[in-house]
Order: structure tokens, then sequence, then C-alpha cells
């Protein structure tokens, strides 16, 4: 049973069929427990509407998306989402933006509090804990928002280019960071990005979207065999610059074809 699957989905913008612009066309895809997958391609070829679709923010036109086998009616605790902008809540403090979500819900302190003061350790927050948001670095504001989603053990993590607007030094720490955290507490996670780099690094799959209207152009498995995940094994592994020249080459050609219907 797959933790979350699309199948046959199609998905337009629109309200009517004459005005409507086809983002995703007879798309399939299971996530099983535990997986890392990165879904990889040009801009514009529904790499987001895929998330926002599994996070039951949108309904496709065709097709259905299931969650352990539920379908996605609508958003859902069990699915978190985390933007490429943290969205934090200017007037709370870091450890009030991190519990908001169980604080809402009702539920006893006694069952949050402690995950709180883990994960705000773990994301290196702990001295940061009365600070407010526009105290924090954009790096810092992204783990306030990593803890914030983490905090309700969602089954599925949706992340869509979550670093993508940090510098590469604070980008690769954050990168690690996701890792630990994701090797301690297998989470399943859907990433979206337009590095391919961060998608090998990161990535135990890497989905290769086509050109809009997006469908899969093809699956690439990134074996453990590749070893430890950090920057170095990048540059160095073999196997690793394989993936990456044979990505590159697939999401070049669905770039220029992306350009050649503009």
């Amino acid at each position: 049973m797959a933790d979350i699957a699309l199948e046959r989905v199609t998905f337009a913008f629109g309200s009517s069929r004459a005005a409507q612009l086809p983002v995703l066309q007879d798309v399939s895809l299971q996530v099983e427990r535990g997986e890392f997958v990165v879904l990889l391609g040009p801009s514009g070829c529904g790499k987001s509407t895929i998330l926002n679709l599994m996070a039951g923010f949108e309904t496709p036109q065709q097709g259905r998306i299931l969650s352990q086998d539920r379908l996605v009616t609508g958003p859902s605790p069990s699915r978190g989402m985390v933007f490429q902008q943290p969205l934090l809540y200017p007037w709370l403090s870091v450890f009030d933006n991190v519990t908001f979500g169980p604080r809402m819900q009702g539920l006893p302190e006694a069952d949050w509090r402690p995950r709180a003061t883990e994960l705000l350790q773990q994301m290196g927050l702990q001295r940061h804990h009365d600070a407010n948001p526009w105290e924090l670095s954009g790096g810092m504001k992204q783990r306030v928002a990593l803890a914030r989603a983490w905090i309700m053990r969602p089954e599925v993590l949706l992340m869509d280019e979550p670093f993508g607007a940090l510098d590469a030094q604070t980008r690769s720490l954050m990168q690690e960071l996701l890792l630990e955290t994701w090797r301690r507490l297998r989470t399943t996670v859907v990433f979206v990005t337009h590095d391919v780099d961060e998608a090998i690094l990161l990535g135990t799959r890497i989905v290769v979207m086509s050109a809009r209207p997006g469908r899969i152009r093809e699956q690439i498995n990134v074996p453990v065999a590749a070893g430890p995940r950090d920057v170095e094994v990048l540059a160095s592994d073999p196997v690793c610059r394989n993936i990456k020249a044979h990505a590159l080459h697939l999401v070049r050609e669905e770039a220029r074809r992306h350009l050649a219907v503009q």
C-alpha cells in the first residue's frame, strides 16, 4: 500500500474548456512508505501542482489521489506541506510558530511540548525559542517551518523547493539537516526541485517530468551503493556522475520542448 498515489491524473487551470491551460496529463505515481521521491523537470511542467493535488489543495479533472488507499478530498494533518517561503506567523515566537498546529487542534500540551522541545534542539533553534521571525535568518526561518511540519507527525511531507531562496552554503547545510532528520524519522517525502544535484543528493528516486502538459518522462532510482549522501560524493562517485549526466540530458531536452511551444 502506497503512502500517497496519483492514479491517471489529468489537471488543467481554467473554468471553461476553451480557456483551460493543461498542466498534467494521465500521471500515475506511487510513493511507498519511507521513500524520498524528488520531482524534477522544467518550469511549468506541473511539479508544484502534483504537490498541491497530494496536499488536497486542488482536485483533478480526471483520475484520483489516494493516501494509504483513502481518497484525498481535501487537506489533512497527515500530509504536511513546506513551501519555498517559510510563511511564518510574524506575531508569534519561534516556539509558538512550531506548536501552532497541535495547539489549534486542541491537543494536550503534555503531548506536543516534549516533541517541540526535541525538534527545536534537533534544528539548532533551542536558543531562539522566544525569538520573533523577523529576527531570524532565511535558513533559520526554514528550520522553523520544517519543525512546524514535523511536529504534526505527518505520514507524508510535501516540500516545494524549500531551499530555493537560500544562499548556496545555507542551502547545503539545510539539505544535510533534512537528510539527517529524514533518516531518523523515515517520514515519506515528496520534494520538488529544479536542481539536478539536489535531486541526487536527497532522493531515493528521481521522477523526471516532461514539458507541459506534464507527464512522467522517466524514473531514476538512486542506489544505496552510491554511498553517504553529501556534496563530496556527488563530485567523486561514478554512479552519481552517471545519474547526473543522464538526468541533465532529460531535463535539458524537456526544457527545449517547453521553450519551443511558448
